[in-house]
């Protein structure tokens, strides 16, 4: 899994429930265990398994969130951020802060691997013994800093469909909305607008 995807997984953790709310796939312990469960080896915690999603872990990880989701708002300008949280927005200083923090938390290396019939793989490594909580947050947070200083930065954008709160990388020019669903969704909004625009007054 390359920073990008870890970055946006993170930051996608809040997302729209289907009935015209917001939900949180890290509201509990529960919830984050199968989030680290589903990708522990992007999170360094692969060879001892991952750590236990305890209280501490569970405000680690969602302050790293809330921090990444700050920085994706800025990067987003001057197109509008998520709503899930635009009015509480982490100061961005304090965002940097924090994920600059995390990531140094556990230093690194260059490490390449090479399977057969394969390209190979350069990865940043934990260089030595470190818990492994702080193995994940650190990965989390380089991860998220190697996504906001990269190139996929300039495509970031918030979905501008109905009730959508995620934030997605454009695949391509022509791509408007985070997945096809929500597609369909704003098509039908405008039609309905349209409809009842059409009716008012004066209309005929």
């Amino acid at each position: 899994m390359d920073a990008t995807r870890l970055a946006l997984d993170l930051a996608v953790t809040i997302r729209h429930d289907g009935h015209g709310g917001v939900a949180d796939d890290l509201a509990d312990t529960t919830g984050l265990t199968a989030w680290i469960r589903d990708r522990a080896d992007a999170l360094d915690c692969a060879a001892d398994g991952p750590p236990t999603a305890d209280e501490a872990l569970l405000t680690a990880v969602r302050e790293l969130r809330d921090a990444v989701r700050a920085l994706f708002a800025r990067a987003v300008r001057p197109g509008p951020p998520s709503p899930a949280d635009a009015h509480r927005l982490l100061p961005e200083d304090q965002a940097l802060a924090r994920l600059n923090a995390a990531a140094a938390r556990v230093p690194t290396a260059p490490h390449l691997t090479w399977e057969p019939d394969a390209p190979p793989v350069l990865r940043d490594l934990p260089t030595a013994t470190a818990p492994a909580a702080d193995r994940l947050t650190a990965a989390l947070a380089r991860a998220a800093l190697a996504f906001l200083g990269g190139p996929d930065r300039d495509r970031l954008r918030a979905c501008p469909a109905p009730r959508c709160v995620r934030y997605f990388v454009k695949e391509h020019a022509r791509q408007e909305w985070c997945k096809p669903s929500c597609g369909n969704r704003a098509r039908v909004a405008r039609h309905h607008r349209r409809h009842r625009e059409g009716d008012g007054p004066g209309a005929g």
